[in-house]
């Protein structure tokens, strides 16, 4: 599986011949100014791109994607267009040439390489046999039962499940897949898309996004395990390979997908050093229509530059870092004063490909706890909006280190009862958007 530090290549070169001939193109996400502020306002920016491109190039939409096409079957000729007024956006493969006239169009704000991202796993351990019957708490005494994983007890899902179980909420995970088929994640299965090329399926190849899933809605099915909302939908946003490895262009095309989608919780164990502006502006983009975007902070600590990654170090992002079953910070997770909230990333006990289970640990296991959260607690407040649902997580969470907030665990460990039940939502909270 894959680890978070890798080789960097800043700039992803695809096959092809373009019309004039050249035997290169660079992958690119181009932001347009808003139409409001281009020059030529009358034109809408795929007009202004045709302009200058010669490349012959299939653009599709997230409408498109919904509709069966495949994102990223031939990356060399497929643009992605995000038709947000925030996020004017199209991603797409070109040749120099083509990039430079579009560096000195008037009516485009920035053209980025594109970059690489990776799964936010640590260590896997092998696959665990579980038993079946009644709930029981792992590694607790009982009679032979379904399994509630310590990390959803630690965070005291179990005790908010009178309140809610995240009913109706959507959640996307954007990470390698999801085996929809597994038993556990079935019932709450909904479907999703692909923008891996290469992997037009949202099936999971590489297990990171099924443990994921499975931590966040595991439904209660009479074996296996349990998630923290076990009524939650689940929506599968391939932006992994089965490598663990993905491309910028992939997630700004993702998290579009799920604004046109109506998603209310955005997943993200995943994650990289740096960024394209564009990313940022995409985040923002959803956050304004609603969207809850929720990251891990990264499994850079203990190194010469443990800090809080992309896209987990955006302000309209929260990003989780990776705490043991003591309450204490895994050595292995990143740190900073953008860490928002904490939850379990060691030897967590989720589901696997194939209908097994396994242990994973990584700030990627920490991520879906609180995603999972989020779903309870807007399950809890239907009305709410995902400011309110944001104060809400930070304000009920249990205080791990200095009061307040710190750079360890942010405002503290994610508590699913409190999220959910809390009668009254907090007012603003120091440091939230």
């Amino acid at each position: 599986m894959a680890a978070q530090k890798r080789p960097s290549r800043s700039r992803r070169r695809t096959k092809g011949k373009t019309a004039e001939g050249a035997d290169e193109r660079r992958s690119v996400i181009v932001t347009f100014k808003p139409k409001d502020k281009r020059p030529d306002g009358d034109k809408d920016k795929l007009e202004v791109l045709s302009e200058v491109i010669t490349s012959e190039v299939n653009i599709l939409n997230a409408g498109a994607v919904e509709r069966g096409a495949a994102i990223g079957i031939a990356p060399e000729t497929t643009a992605y267009d995000v038709d947000e007024y925030e996020a004017p956006i199209v991603t797409l493969s070109l040749s120099d040439d083509e990039i430079t006239a579009l560096e000195k169009n008037p009516n485009v704000a920035a053209v980025d390489d594109d970059g690489e991202m990776y799964a936010l796993e640590a260590a896997a351990s092998p696959p665990v046999q579980l038993p079946t019957a009644q709930l029981a708490v792992e590694d607790q005494p009982s009679p032979l039962a379904e399994t509630i994983p310590t990390g959803v007890n630690q965070i005291r899902a179990p005790l908010g499940w009178d309140c809610s179980r995240g009913r109706g909420i959507a959640v996307a995970v954007l990470d390698t897949g999801i085996d929809g088929t597994h038993p556990d994640l079935s019932p709450n299965y909904r479907g999703g898309t692909s923008f891996v090329p290469g992997e037009p399926s949202p099936d999971d190849g590489a297990g990171h996004g099924t443990h994921c899933a499975g931590t966040i809605a595991a439904a209660i099915n009479g074996s296996g395990v349990v998630g923290v909302a076990p009524a939650a939908s689940l929506y599968a946003v391939k932006v992994l390979s089965s490598e663990g490895i993905g491309s910028w262009s992939w997630l700004i095309s993702a998290i579009d997908w799920c604004i046109k989608r109506g998603i209310r919780v955005v997943s993200m164990s995943l994650g990289g050093s740096s960024a394209p502006g564009a990313l940022e502006a995409m985040c923002n983009a959803a956050w304004n229509k609603g969207l809850l975007l929720i990251a891990a902070a990264g499994n850079t600590g203990g190194t010469s530059d443990p800090g809080v990654g992309f896209p987990a170090k955006y302000a309209k992002v929260v990003a989780v870092s990776a705490i043991n079953n003591s309450n204490t910070i895994a050595p292995f997770s990143s740190r900073g004063p953008e860490v928002e909230l904490c939850a379990p990333g060691v030897q967590v006990l989720s589901t696997l490909p194939g209908g097994g289970h396994g242990k994973m640990s990584g700030t990627s296991m920490a991520c879906p706890h609180v995603s999972g959260a989020a779903a309870l607690a807007w399950g809890g407040h239907r009305f709410s909006s995902n400011v309110t649902i944001r104060r809400v997580l930070a304000k009920t969470s249990d205080n791990l280190g200095v009061p307040g907030r710190d750079d360890l665990y942010g405002y503290g460990r994610v508590d699913a009862r409190q999220a959910a039940c809390r009668l009254t939502p907090p007012g603003g909270v120091p440091g939230i958007p």
